[in-house]
């Protein structure tokens, strides 16, 4: 069986910053949504959003979403809305004080 390849996919926001957008933790019915800042690794910058299915395999327990085709299934639209929800990985990287559940810009 051959493996498939990972897909990636990048985002830009509007302050024309590049995004890798990955999925990880994919579940039964729910995946997190990982946005990491390109060419500045570390930089606690990192955000994350849910993202909840509501495909057949989501109605089942026993089944399991994979990550690659939820990447790949999502609009550019969708991207955007998930960033705008998403929330900073890391709550003690944010020196002046803003509430970590800010929504991006």
């Amino acid at each position: 069986m051959a493996k498939k390849k990972k897909f990636e996919r990048t985002f830009t926001d509007l302050e024309a910053r590049s995004w890798v957008v990955d999925v990880k933790l994919a579940g039964s019915s729910n995946a997190m949504v990982v946005f990491r800042l390109v060419g500045a690794p570390n930089a606690r910058q990192d955000r994350y959003a849910w993202f909840n299915s509501d495909s057949a395999e989501a109605r089942s327990v026993t089944s399991h979403l994979d990550a690659s085709d939820i990447l790949r299934s999502f609009t550019d639209d969708q991207v955007a809305l998930l960033f705008r929800k998403s929330m900073l990985i890391a709550a003690a990287s944010d020196p002046l004080g803003i509430p970590v559940t800010q929504f991006a810009v």
